[in-house]
């Protein structure tokens, strides 16, 4: 077994992106490699080759790696459905849904799993690349943790510890972490390596030696600021970074509590010809929107009253009543009919909530859950393209009649007579370039994108991004 994994001293210190950067480096270099989180939090899930799903950062991860995703990247994954519950998939599969209070209870049992699924990964590749969640410095949960120190232990993984200066204290990030952590824990911590440095490096010289004399630990380098990092897919929906555009199809994404799936904008952020807003609660849905898009989520209900709570109800029927367009993807098209119905208490309290009455349906939310890859053909423009669907639920209804597409001969999706208002379970329809182009004409707009290609692109910037400026070759030396 060869592994190295990379922890963080807080959340969103860069974690997901400095791993697909080194497993992008790694293959460049020749090394069959591979990406590995024990456990991840996120609504942002891709479906796996071997039929289950994974985080989406840990796709990526794939991606750089050259590899197809699949469940032992990620054998662990949790799903908020509310602030305090969230659905457990165990290598690719849900098998619970957890309040946190109970979730500790759970952890021992998912060790197992997580070293399972690590073995697996190890035997078919040279050198496995670990990212960790949130921080070691989380003391309280070290007892039952299986994310960070309690893996690296249980698998003998080395660790370097990555900081955060653009957040500013990334002194105190990193000498603080080692003075919390057990002297076991910070045994198996190799080194350091700090990440997203803006203006001169040199100015942070002095504060990089300190780090060295407190710590003990070795600097494996210092990152700077990588631009193009926001063409590459965010993990968390706070981090979609939307190009400031005056002019374009205004297209408005309404930003759920527990949107899910979100990276589906990331094609559209990248067109010079969208003008894309990511909506946050509390704000009108602009008069000027010629599109509005309701995502994918994992309370579908629960969204439903979240929607309604800042208004988004009444702002949607104006826009529908202006001549504007809607756009549902999975729990989004669930939303915009008539009913969404629960009666086994799947996603919450069993019940029935009223939908946005948009699209004549209705929908029975089930215990079967759909994960595959699905090739479609659009109806409206007559494109072919390649998505995925992950979600429970059955939606039916008149408006069934005239489907967004159609996958084997069969239809699927809804839309009203005229058009405007349309839904589908089917995500990831925009990373097609012939069909985005085949859609966004159909808006009067010419595309200018080439998704997939770009995202090899900005990966492979990235990695020589890293060889430039980190000790590339000391890091993967500490693998082992």
């Amino acid at each position: 077994m060869t592994a190295l994994m990379i922890q963080g001293t807080g959340s969103n210190v860069g974690k997901s992106l400095l791993v697909a950067g080194l497993c992008r480096a790694a293959r460049k270099r020749g090394i069959d490699v591979a990406p590995f989180k024990p456990q991840n939090m996120s609504n942002n899930a891709a479906v796996t080759a071997d039929g289950g799903e994974i985080g989406r950062a840990q796709a990526l991860q794939a991606l750089a790696c050259g590899l197809a995703p699949h469940s032992d990247m990620n054998p662990v994954l949790l799903k908020p459905q509310t602030d305090t519950g969230a659905q457990v998939v165990v290598q690719g599969k849900r098998v619970a849904t957890s309040e946190a209070r109970d979730y500790g209870t759970l952890k021992p049992r998912l060790l197992d799993a997580v070293l399972d699924s690590f073995a697996r990964l190890s035997a078919r590749h040279d050198l496995v690349i670990v990212e960790g969640a949130g921080s070691p410095a989380e003391i309280n949960l070290r007892p039952r943790d299986i994310a960070n120190m309690g893996f690296a232990c249980a698998a003998q993984v080395p660790v370097v510890l990555a900081g955060d200066i653009d957040r500013g204290g990334v002194i105190a990030q990193i000498v603080g972490t080692q003075a919390v952590l057990d002297p076991g824990d910070a045994a198996m911590v190799k080194g350091f390596l700090i990440n997203r440095f803006r203006g001169d490096l040199r100015l942070f010289d002095d504060g990089y030696r300190m780090i060295e004399a407190r710590t003990g630990w070795p600097g494996f380098g210092t990152l700077p600021w990588f631009p193009e990092a926001w063409k590459l897919p965010a993990e968390d929906a706070v981090d979609i970074h939307t190009p400031r555009r005056t002019e374009g199809l205004h297209v408005v994404c309404l930003a759920l509590s527990r949107i899910a799936n979100f990276d589906d904008l990331d094609p559209l952020a990248q067109e010079p010809g969208v003008r894309l807003t990511i909506l946050g609660p509390g704000r009108a849905i602009p008069g000027d929107a010629d599109l509005v898009i309701l995502p994918g989520s994992k309370s579908t209900r629960g969204d439903l009253a979240f929607l309604r709570a800042q208004g988004w109800d009444v702002d949607l029927a104006a826009h529908v009543r202006r001549g504007g367009h809607v756009l549902g993807i999975c729990g989004g098209y669930q939303m915009l009919g008539r009913s969404v119905a629960d009666p086994d208490g799947i996603e919450g309290p069993p019940g029935t909530t009223p939908g946005l009455g948009l699209l004549e349906i209705d929908t029975v939310m089930t215990s079967d859950k759909r994960l595959t890859e699905t090739r479609a053909t659009h109806a409206a423009t007559g494109r072919a393209f390649l998505g995925y669907e992950i979600h429970i639920g059955r939606s039916d209804g008149p408006d069934r009649a005239r489907p967004f597409a159609h996958v084997a001969g069969e239809p699927e999706g809804a839309a009203t007579p005229n058009g405007r208002i349309a839904g589908s379970y089917l995500h990831g329809m925009f990373r097609d370039d012939a069909f985005r182009a085949a859609w966004l004409n159909s808006f009067g707009v010419q595309s200018a994108g080439r998704y997939d290609s770009t995202v090899e692109a900005v990966l492979d910037g990235l990695a020589d991004h890293m060889e430039a400026h980190l000790d590339v070759t000391g890091l993967l030396a500490l693998a082992r």
